[in-house]
């Protein structure tokens, strides 16, 4: 691999593939698919997000589910959990293990987290999942995430055996009425207001839903007319109250899973370029309020399923863009100012790791993180890393405007936030939750764009 500069912009890009690197069906391979489904819910007694708390209560089982495709050339899996984030080498890891499980390359597999709030969150330099009172030391993924991994590989391998073949691919849309809203509100003053997730306070409530989309989409694949699973698409931070004690797969998993129950179509839910939309315009945080939006959202699932129109489908293409993003520009990532801290001996404890935390973030956004675009007929499916701004996936749609596109993102989240050059000159909480530098806005919608040049 080596790094070019396109645009003045540093991409990274694989020798001798024209920016990315693309693995199509032959014309008479037989597309086949298979569901999974694991257990991801973290014993009780370990950290909560974002409290720290020990774990008391499961309310609801976290999941991860998937799918896995195969062309008898090529052997994809598309994989999201219910996880609050995975970053670095934890996320490295499972994309491994699901690898190993279904016995293709790490390449050919994406996962994402929902990114609900009642579940774990572990950080690029964490070995378990944490809260934001969590201390724990620099290190590799420990055993919850790893015995998650292991679950989800033998669950994957399990569904080779249940791989059947699908000749059509289904594609609908509909409005979800009063669920997402911005957070980012512009006051007069010019400066950033943050309408949370959960938000009591009228005058904010009061202010428009703001810059959204407000669709869900959904990808059917089917044998014939009969669905064989159902890939939801939606744009919003997914969690209605959280900070206690307790896991749950919240307002996106009582939808995702009740529409399960109903149809008896595998279902699966992600979750696209939320980092600025939430709940908080509709959400003041009681159980009422998630019922309601559980049911909002169960509603524009249905009617998406029900505007779905069926197109007969027999290649799939995959491609891969790696990338790398630039470091924020900050005087705390001072790598030879850390290095010095956790060698020497006399250095407190808390300070060794935070400094160890530091460098681990460095180290690992030198390297490139991957984009990945699967196409199926007239549908592109956009795989993103990091919680990217909603309007990356305003863009990556306005490329392709003859084509129904897709966006997941939330997969490895080491970026933190992928913020607009816009967002970082107003201020407010996502700019400061950052790793990356208001460059990469350019870096990252070239990098879309070159991903969706696909003919």
């Amino acid at each position: 691999m080596r790094y070019l500069v396109v645009g003045g912009w540093l991409l990274a890009t694989i020798i001798g593939s024209a920016l990315a690197s693309d693995a199509a069906a032959g014309a008479d391979g037989q597309l086949r698919v298979a569901t999974f489904c694991s257990d991801a819910t973290p014993p009780l007694g370990s950290p909560t997000y974002p409290s720290g708390k020990p774990l008391e209560t499961v309310e609801t089982p976290l999941l991860a589910k998937g799918i896995v495709l195969d062309d008898g050339r090529q052997r994809i899996v598309l994989c999201v959990i219910d996880w609050c984030g995975l970053c670095g080498p934890a996320h490295s890891l499972v994309r491994q293990k699901l690898a190993a499980g279904a016995g293709t390359d790490v390449s050919q597999v994406t996962v994402h987290t929902v990114h609900q709030h009642t579940a774990p969150y572990v950080p690029i330099d964490a070995s378990e999942p944490q809260g934001q009172a969590g201390k724990t030391a620099a290190a590799a993924p420990g055993p919850i995430v790893q015995q998650m991994a292991e679950r989800l590989s033998a669950a994957v391998k399990e569904s080779l055996g249940r791989l059947q073949p699908f000749n059509a691919i289904g594609f609908g849309q509909a409005r979800v009425d009063r669920v997402a809203s911005a957070r980012r509100i512009l006051a007069k003053d010019g400066t950033i207001r943050t309408r949370w997730s959960a938000c009591k306070e009228p005058d904010l409530r009061a202010e428009p839903e703001g810059r959204i989309d407000p669709v869900i989409k959904t990808i059917t694949l089917a044998r014939d007319e009969k669905p064989l699973v159902r890939l939801h698409y939606y744009a919003t931070h997914p969690q209605s109250f959280y900070g206690d004690a307790r896991v749950c797969y919240d307002v996106p998993g009582f939808a995702r899973e009740r529409l399960e129950a109903k149809e008896q179509v595998f279902q699966v839910y992600f979750t696209g370029c939320a980092g600025d939309v939430v709940m908080g315009k509709y959400n003041d945080g009681t159980p009422q309020a998630r019922s309601e939006l559980s049911d909002r959202l169960y509603a524009g699932m249905e009617a998406s399923v029900a505007a779905t129109r069926l197109v007969p489908v027999d290649r799939i293409v995959w491609r891969t863009l790696p990338v790398v993003f630039p470091l924020k520009e900050e005087a705390k990532y001072d790598m030879a100012k850390d290095r010095a801290v956790v060698e020497a001996a006399g250095t407190p404890d808390q300070e060794r790791t935070q400094a160890a935390r530091r460098l681990a973030l460095v180290e690992w956004l030198s390297r490139p993180l991957s984009l990945s675009l699967l196409r199926m007929g007239p549908v592109d499916l956009v795989h993103l890393p990091g919680e990217s701004l909603i309007e990356y996936q305003l863009f990556a749609q306005k490329q392709k405007p003859d084509r129904f596109v897709v966006v997941a993102a939330y997969g490895d989240l080491a970026t933190g936030y992928i913020c607009t050059e816009q967002a970082f000159s107003q201020g407010g909480y996502e700019p400061g939750a950052s790793h990356v530098a208001p460059r990469s806005e350019g870096i990252f919608k070239e990098a879309i764009s070159k991903l969706l040049e696909l003919n």
